[in-house]
């Protein structure tokens, strides 16, 4: 009796569940990391789109402008007649170009330098009448010999101070009937009253001559 020939079946592959979990979890999570890549690049770039650009440094403010009045302590007053550019030892500077109508003469000041040179603006109204008020005091008494107070007397006026300058005009003003000066007290004392003689004429809105005899009858008293 033949016998039956039983056939085999080939065994089918079968994935196993662990291989097709992660094949999916990976799939998926590569997509989502690369989305969110996106966003926040995009973010980034608006932010950046936003953001004002920097602000350039504002331009330093002159203390003083061309046509202004100013005091140099060693000249009195002058007159700014402009600004200049020059290149000295290979730095370019700004220079004030400043006109000294009683001396004749011109001078150039670094804006760098003012504060230390001691340029400054026209006095206020208030202290022209420090200066007023000034010249109305007693004299002081004149102990000391004539050469130490020669040298205060200077230093006084090439102060720049209104106020020490009136000092040194009052102290050395000689009323009619008073003994006469030295030749040396007197062109000490017109040097002074021409000093402050400018710029209260300026600050008081006088002409020259005006305000020197404005300034002679407060002495007078």
């Amino acid at each position: 009796m033949a016998q039956a020939k039983t056939s085999a079946k080939p065994k089918a592959k079968v994935k196993t569940g662990a291989k097709k979990v992660a094949a999916r979890a990976k799939k998926p999570a590569a997509k989502k990391t690369s989305a969110a890549a996106k966003k926040t690049a995009t973010k980034k770039t608006v932010a950046a789109a936003k953001k004002p650009a920097a602000k350039k440094p504002a331009a330093k403010k002159l203390p003083f402008a061309k046509g202004d009045y100013v005091v140099y302590p060693t000249h009195g007053v002058g007159k700014v007649t402009g600004i200049e550019k020059r290149e000295v030892a290979g730095f370019s500077l700004q220079l004030f170009v400043i006109m000294f109508d009683s001396e004749k003469m011109t001078l150039r000041v670094p804006i760098e330098k003012v504060a230390a040179s001691g340029l400054r603006k026209i006095s206020s109204k208030d202290k022209m009448q420090a200066v007023v008020a000034t010249l109305k005091g007693r004299a002081r008494s004149k102990r000391t010999m004539w050469s130490r107070r020669a040298q205060e007397y200077e230093a006084k006026i090439n102060s720049g101070d209104p106020v020490a300058i009136a000092e040194v005009v009052r102290d050395l003003y000689r009323a009619p009937g008073q003994p006469e000066q030295s030749y040396s007290e007197r062109q000490m004392y017109e040097a002074a009253l021409e000093r402050l003689v400018h710029e209260f004429a300026l600050v008081e809105r006088l002409d020259v001559d005006a305000a020197t005899q404005k300034i002679e009858d407060i002495l007078a008293g």
